[in-house]
């Protein structure tokens, strides 16, 4: 039986209702898990990182396989948590508002939520280009690698890709302590999303109809294998430059330089908004295709 038609019908619910606020979201059940493991694990190092992964893997796939046997109903509204169409809209066009409108104050509160980097003492340009950089790699993360892995593997496999993500997030960072526990979390993130962010690449090049020169010239230069291609693709189609200085927690760093001319304004963050949406509906429709055809 294809995924198709189900996905289709999870990527549009969750775009028209997103996911109810006051509830909590299962992401966090999965968190819990990965913090407990950290605590107890981290001292075994490689060993540990791979326990916690298979144990995630494992879980991810029971429960999805356990939710399907519930009907396509149950896996519609089970699908709808894993994917974040509508709240990473909500998340960017909360800081592009009140940056078009002028208040620097709010745009800054509004994007310290979605990015990692310090945001005190950003300008305009900072605030957008952190945005629209967040907007282009969690388009993949969040929209494109988890319906991906939907359309291949059903539930189970947008469970695990998600499970993945969420452990990537959490101890997949090279720091002192992390580095040999999250080893295994960040590389099965690198290849979950290896096709995925590629898709997502030439999504966005393909309703902005450019891009595609500056993907594939650029894509390579970001520390990650994956989020550059994304942020490149979305840096040609806006034709300006995404990338350089940052800082994080008072501590200066440089990000890969993506595109050219100059560093992206309010406007700027506004159209790639719009590139998001219409990056998302062309997803729909290739689904809907596969849907039909099969």
């Amino acid at each position: 039986m294809s995924h198709a038609a189900p996905l289709l019908a999870i990527l549009m619910l969750e775009a028209a209702l997103g996911y109810p606020r006051r509830w909590r979201h299962p992401v966090e059940a999965v968190g819990a898990l990965i913090a407990a493991f950290e605590r107890r694990w981290t001292r075994h190092r490689w060993i540990g990182g791979v326990a916690l992964l298979a144990v995630l893997v494992a879980l991810s796939i029971g429960v999805g396989l356990a939710i399907a046997t519930l009907g396509v109903v149950a896996v519609v509204l089970a699908g709808t948590t894993g994917l974040a169409q509508r709240s990473l809209h909500d998340h960017v066009a909360a800081v592009a508002t009140p940056l078009a409108a002028g208040d620097l104050a709010a745009a800054r509160g509004a994007v310290a939520m979605i990015v990692g980097r310090d945001t005190a003492m950003l300008d305009e340009g900072g605030v957008a280009t952190a945005a629209i950089e967040s907007l282009a790699e969690s388009f993949c993360d969040g929209v494109v690698a988890p319906a991906f892995w939907f359309l291949s593997g059903g539930l189970p496999g947008l469970f695990v890709a998600k499970a993945i993500n969420t452990a990537d997030s959490m101890v997949g960072h090279r720091t002192e302590r992390l580095a040999a526990f999250g080893w295994a979390s960040a590389k099965a993130d690198d290849l979950v999303n290896w096709l995925p962010a590629r898709i997502a690449g030439a999504l966005i090049c393909l309703v902005g109809w450019s891009g595609w020169r500056v993907m594939w010239r650029d894509a390579g230069r970001h520390a990650s294998p994956n989020g550059g291609w994304p942020e490149a693709a979305m840096a040609g189609v806006l034709g300006r430059r995404l990338g350089g200085p940052v800082c994080y927690d008072g501590e200066p760093a440089m990000r890969a330089v993506l595109g050219e001319s100059r560093v992206p304004d309010a406007g700027d963050l506004m159209r790639a908004l719009g590139m998001y949406r219409r990056a998302c509906l062309a997803m729909w429709v290739m689904v809907g295709v596969v849907a039909w055809a099969l």
